[in-house]
């Protein structure tokens, strides 16, 4: 199996966990917890910020010894936009499941500090659709970067069966503005029905890194550098959670060039 895919840990509790150090870079991290009702978990930020994403399900939040309340609304990822909340560095979080709840943890360092924590309603998030024809995308954006964080680009993208995403292939890993931002990013795939699969291909243009995998519901794909484009198969609608941070908070990409003529007309 590629070292760049992440399969879940069992069926309950926290099935996946991604660190800098597991990685092998420096700023992204992800978990993925899976609760059924009246279980609880919690954690401290410490000196990294985080994003709850409340993929599937309800649970009763608590901030630094606040409570925010119920939250999340929607049953499944492909219907309706997430709730989610900020948290700075120095946060303790607790989020207790009334149903049961797929919660997406994501982080990266802290870098100023003194952000409020604050929750981020469906109602807060813009949607937008890109690409055409079998290109075409949904793409919900939860923590972009004209909203305040230190570190931290989150976004969620739905691909209709049978269309590419992240496509043409481009990539983020030059720290070179304002033509391009070095980023680091993980993708969380959900397939819809969950039984189906699709393919990622992360490569650079010596070829020095290329990898070819078979995704599959609840996968993480990990992309240190390079093109990562995806793919989903007939039948099969495809949702990606993107958690994306580097030296500098802006997404500036680089279209591969011999496909860029895709994007003509």
């Amino acid at each position: 199996m590629s070292h760049l895919k992440v399969r879940p840990q069992g069926k309950s509790g926290r099935v996946t966990h991604v660190t800098p150090e597991s990685a092998g870079w420096t700023y992204v991290g992800f978990d993925l917890h899976r609760l059924k009702p009246g279980e609880t978990v919690s954690a401290a930020t410490g000196d990294r910020e985080a994003c709850l994403v409340f993929v599937t399900g309800k649970g009763t939040t608590m901030a630094n010894g606040e409570s925010l309340g119920e939250l999340g609304s929607r049953m499944s990822p492909f219907e309706g936009k997430p709730w989610s909340v900020y948290l700075p560095e120095g946060s303790n979080w607790s989020v207790a499941a009334t149903t049961d709840l797929e919660l997406a943890v994501c982080t990266a360092p802290g870098l100023k500090g003194g952000l409020p924590v604050r929750v981020i309603s469906p109602d807060d998030l813009g949607q937008e659709i890109r690409g055409k024809g079998s290109n075409t995308r949904h793409v919900t954006n939860i923590l972009p970067e004209n909203e305040p964080a230190d570190s931290l680009l989150i976004v969620e993208v739905i691909t209709p069966a049978g269309n590419t995403s992240s496509y043409p292939p481009h990539k983020h890993d030059q720290d070179d503005l304002p033509r391009e931002s070095n980023l680091e990013e993980t993708y969380y795939h959900r397939l819809n029905p969950p039984q189906g699969f699709g393919f990622q291909r992360v490569y650079t243009d010596d070829r020095s890194l290329d990898e070819a995998m078979a995704i599959e519901d609840g996968d993480v794909v990990l992309v240190p550098k390079g093109y990562h484009p995806c793919a989903t198969c007939h039948g099969y609608d495809l949702y990606y959670l993107n958690v994306m941070a580097g030296p500098k908070r802006t997404w500036k990409f680089h279209n591969a060039a011999e496909h860029e003529w895709l994007l003509k007309g």
